[in-house]
């Protein structure tokens, strides 16, 4: 996957699979993006020869989102750390909400390619989370413009609240497996409840690995969802 700006290119084994591939990557779903198909891909013949689609996904910034973050466009100094500069993003967008909370880096890490991760602490802080974690999204996806803007690249900020992502990980990889165990013993598809991307995401590779079953998402805007198939032998 290759990053650049506010956008990010990404190849899968078709077009819908290389843009699932490039949501998850920025942390949003199909509506905040823009996409350009760079290659459509095709199937080999018997599975050999075949070409990747790819596509290019970019950041929306609606006009009254843009208006917003005009006071927090000051650029970061050169060499500044981005740990530093996501942190004290996250504290003011929580101060400018009226939120009291505690932010802290989880697990720095100075590999570039890793995401930073700020977990949100505090009580009483479902208002950040929201309806299937939609509004702790949009706080990811306004944080990661507004520290991308500051340092003139693009950087992979994970913002959680109370670990709340890694809670819902581990329930919805529970969720595939059990799903997946029934498909393989019912020998039929299943499909799961509409997720937003990133946890469609979590599902396909919670299963990408099984011999027997395969995941494909199907349906559009907020109704799009993962269905679990039997793996037709080859």
């Amino acid at each position: 996957m290759e990053e650049e700006g506010r956008s990010v290119e990404a190849s899968g084994s078709s077009v819908d699979e290389a843009i699932e591939k490039a949501l998850e990557e920025l942390g949003v779903d199909r509506d905040q993006v823009e996409t350009e198909v760079l290659a459509e891909g095709r199937r080999g013949l018997l599975g050999l020869g075949g070409v990747e689609a790819k596509v290019r996904a970019t950041l929306l910034e609606p006009d009254e989102l843009r208006e917003r973050l005009v006071e927090f466009e000051e650029p970061a100094p050169v060499g500044a750390d981005v740990a530093e500069i996501a942190l004290e993003v996250l504290r003011n967008l929580l101060h400018h909400m009226g939120v009291q909370a505690e932010v802290v880096v989880q697990e720095p890490s100075g590999d570039e390619s890793l995401p930073v991760v700020l977990d949100v602490e505090g009580d009483d802080l479902g208002i950040l989370i929201g309806r299937q974690g939609e509004t702790l999204r949009d706080l990811q996806y306004i944080t990661r413009l507004i520290v991308s803007r500051k340092l003139q690249h693009w950087v992979n900020v994970v913002v959680d609240v109370g670990g709340y992502k890694r809670r819902r990980q581990t329930i919805l990889t529970e969720l595939a497996e059990r799903v997946a165990k029934r498909v393989m013993t019912e020998e039929r598809p299943v499909a799961l409840e509409p997720m937003p991307a990133h946890e469609r995401r979590i599902v396909h590779i919670a299963l990408r690995d099984y011999e027997s079953v395969r995941t494909e998402s199907t349906g559009e805007g907020g109704r799009r969802k993962v269905v679990i198939l039997p793996k037709e032998d080859s």
